[in-house]
């Protein structure tokens, strides 16, 4: 088997890690193929998920290249299995970090294009020197807007060795479904090593986050991420709890903000005026390198 020679990164966000690797004028034809092979954490260098840091006007998808505009850089998201993903709540702030340290941007201010819009960075530094990354998701809804209200659920969720639990369905530029769980059942317990089975089944499935309330605004959470399995943190996902939380208690306030505690970290979640939602917390990049990849 040929083998091509690629540069990397990696990172993570809480935990939540990927491969970054940069292919600036978009000449890299990463394929599916490759993509297992970077994120696999026996063969490979090991990741959630793959990110190619390309040009926005080099992009191959038309949506995306229209962006060019607005963003100069595409975080192009690749789930572990090699399947494309709209975008990476955690995944943003690792790229904004890799954009600034490169010096392919510059300012506090950091536009990104991803399949699911622009989105921009604000990066801020806290009083122990680390930065954090303030990341607006962009746009979210409830799928069945009625839901929190009516029954308060849309989608049944069965997990191993469990009663079938109620979840809400929200899209966050991806497909999430929360299930608050029972105080009899420890959060940690929960068997996540096989998918969740969601019923109706999503067309492109979904992410599951599996939540627990600590106190007034405040969260703890475990999730599922399609294509991928558990994950030490999920940033989307957190958005996601937390607005599925606000959402049963009623509208979620303007700057209502919840702390969400996942095994890789805290994240904290803001909601924003417009149905928008902010996603805010840590980034590290760790190590850099050169990688010999299987070709096709």
């Amino acid at each position: 088997m040929t083998h091509e020679n690629l540069a990397f990164t990696k990172g993570h966000g809480t935990e939540n890690d990927f491969v970054l690797v940069p292919d600036l004028d978009g000449e890299l034809d990463l394929s599916d193929v490759q993509v297992r092979f970077l994120a696999d954490r026996r063969a490979g260098l090991g990741g959630d998920g793959v990110i190619r840091v390309v040009r926005t006007e080099k992009a191959d998808e038309p949506d995306v290249r229209a962006l060019a505009p607005e963003a100069e850089w595409f975080m192009d998201y690749r789930n572990a299995d090699g399947s494309r993903a709209e975008m990476c709540g955690n995944g943003t702030r690792v790229f904004a970090a890799y954009l600034l340290r490169e010096g392919l941007v510059s300012g506090r201010r950091i536009p990104m294009a991803t399949r699911a819009g622009a989105k921009m960075a604000v990066v801020s530094e806290g009083s122990n020197g680390e930065l954090s990354y303030a990341v607006d998701l962009g746009p979210w809804r409830l799928v069945h807007p009625d839901a929190p209200t009516g029954q308060g659920y849309d989608t049944l969720v069965a997990l191993p060795g469990m009663d079938t639990l109620p979840g809400l369905s929200l899209d966050l530029g991806n497909p999430h479904v929360v299930v608050v769980l029972p105080e009899s059942v420890d959060l940690m317990d929960v068997d996540l090593t096989h998918p969740p089975v969601l019923n109706p089944a999503p067309e492109s499935g979904a992410n599951v986050e599996l939540v627990q309330m600590l106190g007034p605004g405040h969260l703890q959470m475990r999730v599922h991420e399609r294509g991928v399995g558990e994950t030490r943190s999920c940033g989307t996902g957190a958005a996601a709890a937390a607005l599925a939380l606000m959402s049963w208690s009623g509208a979620p306030a303007d700057h209502e903000e919840w702390r969400v505690d996942v095994p890789g970290g805290t994240l904290l979640v803001r909601a924003l005026p417009g149905q928008r939602v902010e996603l805010a917390g840590p980034a590290a990049l760790v190590a850099d390198g050169r990688v010999d990849v299987p070709r096709g």
